[in-house]
This record gives C-alpha cells, structure tokens and sequence, in this order.
C-alpha cells in the first residue's frame, strides 16, 4: 500500500491547522466593534420591518376573513 516513510514525511492534520491559523489577520478590537454594532443595529431594522409588515398583513387577511 503505501510507504511508512512516506506517511512520516506528511504533517499532522493539527500541525497544518496551526500553520493555517498563524497565517490568519485578525481585525483589531475597535473594527470589530463596528462591526458588531453594525450587524446588531441591522438586524433590529430588519425586525422592526418585518413585524410592521407581518401585522399589516395580519390586518389585511382579518379583514377579508370578516367579510
């Protein structure tokens, strides 16, 4: 099958990993507070968007139903 000197020479799933991981640029703190407050404002919108719609909608289907 294959050679054990062969599989020797191949680094580990981990070593691999870890060298992945130093490669990685991380975003400094300040950016990624931003970026939080960003997504969570965003997010609050779109809720508040959707439930106005969804109680219009709501509203609209009382009424036909009503009829």
């Amino acid at each position: 099958m294959g050679d054990s000197a062969e599989k020797q020479k191949r680094p580990s799933f981990f070593k691999g990993v870890k060298a992945e991981f130093k490669k990685i640029s991380w975003p400094d703190r300040q950016s990624t507070l931003k970026q939080s407050v960003a997504v969570v404002a965003i997010s609050v919108v779109v809720g508040v968007i959707i439930a106005v719609l969804d109680y219009f909608i709501q509203y609209g289907v009382n009424f036909l139903t009503s009829l």
